[in-house]
């Protein structure tokens, strides 16, 4: 589709307050000043956006992540609208036009609808200063034919566009040795690592790094290079584009194939 193109997925824990779930407006400035600056440096990107139902729940006076999928829902619903409505005056700021792409597993489900998706991404990406903001429809999906979270939703937006990598923007700098708690800065073999995993989410948060890691597989075995950094460091975007940034970076696969899809109803794309 294009050349170089990044996906970049930030969680909620990154964009919204720990002790109330409300939007952490300062972290968002500091994200949107460096995503601002790679598209004017030339980079392409796709930003795929969680905390939606985060930013929603103080709107109900809720403590917590809602568990039963009507408030989940309705959360997403109002969060969804706080959330763009804080991108789009934020990146108005750096002359940039955000799109908002809301996405159910159903729309990848078969080529027709995929290529329906890829279309769009196609025509927005063709606009140097538009960046597409990506976010799973949580108001209206349901559980079965869901993504789950952002972080499947980003290496399947990844793979559909062609694009180079994906970095996941977390609450840490990357993998960590459970013995020494050093940072992993380079996993040749994902497969290798999986035994690291320990598995840490917050309350507002779905995802935790057993997911992402199961996505991170995918990606890798898909052909497409993907980092684990910190979300609250976006200033060291620019030097993990160059290979040089904190960062967890897990290799493509040399055999890059087309991995089976672990969600129900996603077939294998080209």
């Amino acid at each position: 589709m294009t050349t170089d193109l990044t996906v970049i997925k930030v969680g909620t824990g990154v964009l919204t307050k720990s002790t109330d779930g409300t939007l952490d407006r300062a972290a968002m400035v500091h994200l949107v000043a460096a995503i601002a600056g790679l598209i004017h440096a030339g980079h392409r990107c796709l930003f795929v956006s969680s905390g939606a139902v985060g930013s929603g729940v103080s709107a109900f006076g809720l403590t917590e992540y809602p568990q039963d999928t009507a408030t989940r829902q309705a959360c997403a619903a109002v969060g969804q609208a706080r959330l763009m409505q804080t991108y789009s005056s934020l990146f108005s700021n750096f002359d940039v036009t955000i799109a908002q792409v809301l996405l159910t597993a159903a729309d990848l489900a078969t080529p027709e609808r995929a290529g329906y998706v890829s279309d769009t991404f196609i025509r927005l990406l063709s606009e140097p200063r538009i960046l597409p903001i990506i976010n799973e429809n949580d108001s209206v999906a349901v559980e079965e034919l869901k993504f789950g979270d952002n972080d499947m939703l980003s290496v399947l937006v990844a793979r559909l566009v062609g694009a180079t990598r994906v970095i996941f923007l977390t609450s840490v700098d990357g993998l960590l040795d459970p013995e020494t708690h050093t940072l992993i800065s380079e996993v040749p073999d994902i497969d290798n690592i999986l035994r690291h995993v320990r598995d840490d989410k917050g309350r507002f948060s779905m995802g935790g790094m057993m997911s992402k890691l199961a996505a991170v597989k995918f990606a890798v075995h898909a052909g497409i290079e993907t980092h684990i950094a910190h979300g609250r460091h976006p200033e060291r975007l620019p030097d993990i584009l160059t290979g040089k940034g904190i960062s967890t970076r897990f290799h493509a696969s040399r055999t890059a194939g087309l991995p089976s899809c672990p969600l129900p109803g996603i077939p294998a794309m080209p």
